[in-house]
């Protein structure tokens, strides 16, 4: 069961908050030239149900435990990641959170696991967060010929 939307006040504003993209969420195009790849604007939404966020890794936490969150992050799932500042987040009028997955069947445990909120209760992230995040968004582990946007 994820945890109730709050605003994390253990999370800095400049603290490092990454997205992971899975490799379903890759745009491949050729248009006469070499492949080509872009991430889908899915990656910068949320679950569908009025309370989940966006699933997101603190690295803070990471960095406190000794995890590399470059290897952490990405698997064959997910072949990179993208991050974001908590300011960068919290400017677009969302908050973020911890949302530790523990002894959920459907996923494995992830004590790094967040969530980014909407304020409001709401199905969707505004179009305005959604752009907002795609665009503070900055590799963190670079897919090859992949473009952010």
């Amino acid at each position: 069961m994820a945890a109730q939307p709050y605003d994390e006040a253990e999370i800095d504003d400049e603290d490092t908050i990454i997205r992971r993209v899975p490799a379903h969420q890759i745009v491949w195009t050729e248009n006469g030239g070499p492949r080509r790849g872009r991430i889908s604007s899915a990656v910068y939404a949320k679950s569908s149900g009025p309370r989940e966020g966006m699933s997101v890794d603190i690295e803070a936490l990471m960095i406190e435990n000794d995890v590399d969150p470059t290897d952490y992050v990405t698997s064959e799932e997910f072949p990179g990641a993208v991050s974001f500042s908590a300011a960068e987040i919290r400017s677009l009028e969302l908050t973020v959170g911890y949302d530790p997955i523990k002894d959920d069947p459907n996923l494995p445990d992830n004590p790094y696991h967040g969530e980014v909120w909407r304020k409001t209760e709401a199905r969707r992230f505004t179009g305005a967060q959604s752009k907002g995040l795609q665009n503070a968004a900055k590799w963190y582990v670079e897919i090859e010929d992949v473009d952010l946007k």
